[in-house]
């Protein structure tokens, strides 16, 4: 998780007495061959990935332990879960899920959230798929880190043929973290993005729906089939 610019200045503790609750983001992760799963972070530690526990690396120097006070080094996460949302609706973090995680070790404390050493990941939680729908599954998102493929949250209509992780599934290989759907997208305020009535739900189509919306979408079609036609044509004649 990156820090946010607004943050400030943090005043460095030796070390945690008890694990301190925070909220992140990352992109889920699986393993060359499928065997485990893991999180790759959005910032200065997208070229590696972590598992359920992990302790902190300095990828800059490994003279020193993080945090440094020094160094922007140590995982980043925020003190209240509303603020890992906020993030997470950034375009270039859409694809990410939430993560509830425990603190521990030697910490920096900012106003908005905590650097620190070590981590345990308490829960994840998935958000919406690129659609809006509440994802429900994990499919293959395409890019990746060497060793690693990048796991997309995804409804199951987006999914459509291609394989899924199930939450369940992802849990266990990243050594059984319970993984659910974000309760945000399933709050009562989320009903503005729901379906009309006779489309996309789960009732049946109705011909005065259906006809309308069938007569749309081929006049549509026909309509760039024919610019497709023309375009055509001119290059034809171009060339002759």
């Amino acid at each position: 998780m990156s820090r946010p610019s607004s943050w400030s200045i943090g005043r460095h503790r030796p070390r945690a007495e008890a694990p301190l609750t925070g909220y992140k983001i990352a992109y889920p992760m699986i393993s060359a061959d499928a065997r485990r799963a893991g999180f790759n972070g959005v910032a200065l530690g997208r070229t590696q990935v972590y598992g359920g526990v992990a302790d902190a690396v300095c990828i800059q120097s490994p003279r020193h332990r993080p945090p440094s006070s020094w160094c922007d080094c140590g995982f980043y996460c925020f003190h209240d879960l509303d603020d890992a949302r906020d993030l997470a609706c950034d375009p270039q973090y859409q694809h990410c899920v939430l993560l509830e995680i425990a603190a521990s070790g030697r910490f920096v404390r900012y106003e908005l959230g905590l650097r620190y050493a070590r981590q345990t990941i308490r829960s994840v939680r998935l958000g919406r798929c690129g659609c809006g729908r509440a994802a429900t599954a994990l499919a293959d998102g395409g890019p990746g880190v060497v060793g690693w493929r990048r796991l997309h949250p995804v409804c199951g209509l987006c999914a459509g043929p291609r394989p899924v992780l199930t939450p369940e599934a992802f849990g266990v290989l990243c050594g059984h973290v319970p993984v659910r759907g974000d309760e945000a997208v399933d709050d009562p305020a989320a009903a503005v993005f729901a379906p009309l009535d006779g489309v996309g739900g789960d009732g049946d189509l109705d011909e005065g729906t259906l006809v309308p919306l069938l007569t749309a979408e081929v006049a549509l079609l026909q309509a760039r089939l024919d610019q497709v036609q023309s375009r055509l044509e001119q290059l034809t004649h171009r060339s002759e």
